[in-house]
């Protein structure tokens, strides 16, 4: 029952989307697990094409695999239709998208209550995208969230709305000074989606299944990454799911026995994006360098990431926690030109020098990264395709790499194409 967990090992935006595309011609099933549309991964095809993918999983821009959004998913389906749409437009069949019936929904009333909560919080806000994602699986935990299920049922539809409007209509009007939500404008809109949807929706436990049982390849595909997971990221800047290897089982319904190979994807640097703790972030040229160099701006928000050299110690701990069995170190061409290349392989934290992730909150905060330089390279390594085309600073950086986080570096990137990488073991 060959299942494998593809995940980031950082803050998100390790290069997910195009490693899900390089692998979807080997595998038969690619399924998100967590998340909503505040995650986006851009894919480039061979002949150039470049595409921005939020809820839909990378898969779908492979031919054959079939595609499913898996329960421990919220889901826009505004935004879900406006990516069948642009997808069906651009050539690309989605006649192959499969949706748990036990999937929550984002509505609008999620969405409103973000944005106001994020405004009111000022200076202490978390750096959400706003789209309603926390709320709704907000809702989820407290028994009281819409499924995609009760679009095939005005009925229910109808009456768990009324409920949630309930209170969530009193939150806004009477604490955010927001116009109330009408429910029948919002059954309405609604029962709109749900007749383009329902063709999708599918018990797509009982296909993943049936799938291992027959020996057929199931990639999860992990939204955000390891330290933006809920239990064991940089709470309380975290997003709202579990998008670590045990949240795959959650999230797709997997049994773990089934799990044969975790991938974990990691930049060559580091970025994040909103709020909280990040030891390396770099507020010099520097930091500038690697993010005009790097293109960081998000792929869901257009906002700018913040850059960092990277750090060994949050690599480390997201191989251990996710028991990766092959990193894939992704924009290694964008440290090209630099003379020294730092990588921190410990903090130090009031005085002291730790090299795991530390226990609380308020040292994380404080941890001050212990650099070792290292050698840099001038080459331009994009057309590089074996490990002996990389100059030979870069096979050390790399070297470093796997030797500090103790994991097989199985593929490295050196461009944005989904051909750009220097596979050093083959990852399926």
């Amino acid at each position: 029952m060959p299942a494998i967990v593809l995940l980031g090992a950082q803050w998100g935006d390790e290069g997910k989307g195009k490693v899900t595309d390089l692998l979807g011609e080997r595998v038969d099933y690619v399924v998100r697990y967590s998340g909503g549309n505040n995650a986006g991964h851009t894919v480039i095809t061979p002949d150039g094409q470049k595409y921005a993918l939020h809820l839909m999983p990378s898969g779908a821009l492979s031919p054959n695999a079939i595609i499913v959004i898996g329960n421990g998913v919220v889901v826009d389906p505004k935004i879900l239709l406006q990516e069948i749409d642009g997808l069906t437009e651009r050539g690309v069949d989605v006649s192959r998208l499969r949706i748990s019936g036990d999937a929550h929904l984002i509505m609008p009333h999620h969405r409103a209550l973000d944005r106001v909560v994020e405004r009111y919080l000022g200076s202490s806000r978390i750096g959400t995208t706003g789209r309603g994602i926390g709320p709704a699986y907000g809702d989820k935990v407290a028994r009281m969230g819409i499924r995609v299920q009760d679009l095939l049922d005005p009925g229910i539809l109808r009456k768990k709305l009324e409920l949630a409007l309930r209170e969530k209509n009193q939150i806004l009007f009477k604490v955010y000074n927001r116009k109330a939500m009408d429910v029948e404008a919002v059954v309405e809109e609604y029962l709109g989606y749900a007749e383009r949807l329902k063709q999708y929706i599918a018990e797509t436990r009982t296909i993943l299944w049936d799938a291992l049982d027959r020996g057929e390849n199931v990639l999860l595909e992990g939204a955000q990454a390891t330290m933006l997971d809920m239990d064991h990221g940089t709470y309380p800047f975290v997003t709202s799911s579990n998008p670590t290897a045990g949240g795959a089982c959650v999230g797709a319904g997997i049994p773990p026995t089934a799990i044969t190979k975790v991938i974990a994807v990691s930049k060559a640097y580091t970025t994040r994006v909103g709020s909280g703790p990040f030891p390396t972030e770099l507020f010099d040229e520097f930091g500038q360098h690697l993010r005009k160099i790097g293109h960081e701006y998000g792929t869901t928000t257009g906002r700018e990431r913040r850059c960092g050299w990277f750090d060994a110690v949050v690599a480390r701990y997201a191989s251990r926690l996710n028991g990766v069995t092959d990193l894939v170190v992704t924009k290694l061409d964008v440290l090209s030109g630099l003379e020294k290349v730092p990588i921190c392989v410990g903090y130090e934290i009031d005085g002291e020098r730790v090299d795991d992730m530390p226990m609380t909150q308020t040292d994380f905060h404080h941890a001050k990264p212990v650099y070792e330089e290292l050698d840099g390279w001038w080459e331009d390594i994009s057309a590089a395709r074996t490990e002996a085309e990389l100059p030979k600073n870069a096979r050390r950086y790399i070297a470093r790499i796997e030797e500090l986080c103790n994991t097989r570096v199985s593929v490295v990137g050196v461009g944005p194409g989904r051909e750009e990488n220097v596979v050093r073991h083959e990852l399926i």
